[in-house]
């Protein structure tokens, strides 16, 4: 067995003892998150056991069009076996368990975390950690999949392959590669159609009047950062409850801001009740400094897509002042690389 697959033999022997599986994502779900989650619940149940999903907040709407998204739960099993954390490697994106004193439970069980980003692993109570350098998580679990023989139903690689392109930004991010391409080629000749999912997708991507005007506003509060390499917007709390559950503030605007002349990341602050504050982090092409940015506040994600949370009681000018310092260093340090 090689590099790539060390630890798979353990990982199946933890689910050949199970019956009740619970598959958890982080508080910060996205397309690949949900994905491999659904994923692992066709295999699971083709399997012959009984999965549970969970999710400590509501799902997107923007991810709604994935078949099976209204079976995450926001409730913990109090009855499990073992657990399995997709997408995520950090303990403090689980702020939902903690608050309901549910996290402990986790910690009595056997826990698999399957995951592809390749920053510092910080679950300690993870029996396993399988965490593989590819595009998506989706695509660790396909890889796994076809090395433990587990059952790959059409709904199955219709969620792999949903969280593969979600992740992969249509396969044009820069963690795509070769492999990751096969893989969905794969996939689509066992009968999935990529035009299929994005029509469901780009149907449900259609906005409210109120949702498209409210992104208007989002965008003229944009503030410009760094002679303009720093592209930041500001969510509160009020605005987070009036549209999250139609549409995800930060992800209306996210992508513009990237496209504006001079641009390197954009960054949403989102300003919730108890304080907290977390921020999503998007950069361009040939700017990675996404992880290193969000590893500085002790959080993580891909070199072109990550995120943090700050819960310190720190205001946000003084995060913004900081994030905006550390950011400018990285950039600074890499083009100096790159002359």
């Amino acid at each position: 067995m090689d590099d790539y697959f060390k630890d798979a033999e353990q990982i199946q022997e933890i689910i050949n003892r199970a019956s009740k599986i619970v598959i958890l994502q982080a508080d910060i779900p996205d397309g690949d998150s949900l994905g491999s989650a659904l994923a692992l619940e066709n295999i699971f149940g083709d399997m012959g056991k009984q999965p549970f999903l969970y999710c400590g907040v509501h799902t997107p709407e923007y991810l709604r069009y994935l078949t099976g998204w209204d079976r995450v739960s926001q409730e913990l099993p109090t009855n499990f076996d073992i657990s399995i954390i997709v997408d995520t490697s950090a303990d403090n994106l689980f702020d939902s368990l903690v608050r309901s004193n549910q996290h402990k439970w986790l910690t009595t069980k056997p826990c698999i975390v399957i995951d592809h980003h390749m920053g510092t692993p910080n679950i300690s109570y993870a029996t396993v950690v399988f965490n593989r350098p590819a595009v998506a998580t989706s695509e660790v679990i396909y890889q796994l999949a076809k090395k433990l023989n587990w059952p790959l139903n059409h709904d199955a690689n219709e969620n792999l392959l949903a969280a593969m392109m979600s992740d992969s930004l249509g396969l044009t991010s820069e963690a795509t590669t070769a492999k990751s391409i096969r893989v969905v080629a794969d996939i689509v000749e066992s009968g999935v159609s990529v035009a299929g999912l994005e029509d469901r997708r780009r149907n449900l991507m259609r906005k409210k009047p109120e949702t498209l005007s409210y992104k208007g506003e989002l965008l003229q509060r944009v503030e410009y950062f760094d002679n303009n390499r720093l592209a930041i917007i500001t969510i509160p709390w009020e605005e987070i409850q009036k549209y999250s559950y139609d549409y995800n503030p930060s992800m209306l605007v996210l992508d513009d801001m990237r496209m504006v002349v001079g641009v390197d990341v954009a960054i949403a602050y989102k300003i919730y009740k108890d304080g907290r504050i977390t921020a999503k982090i998007k950069c361009n092409y040939g700017k990675g400094i996404g992880l290193q940015l969000a590893e500085h506040f002790g959080g993580g994600g891909h070199s072109y897509a990550s995120g943090y949370k700050i819960t310190d009681g720190r205001t946000l000018e003084e995060i913004k002042n900081e994030t905006v310092a550390k950011a400018s260093e990285l950039l600074n340090s890499l083009e100096e690389k790159s002359t």
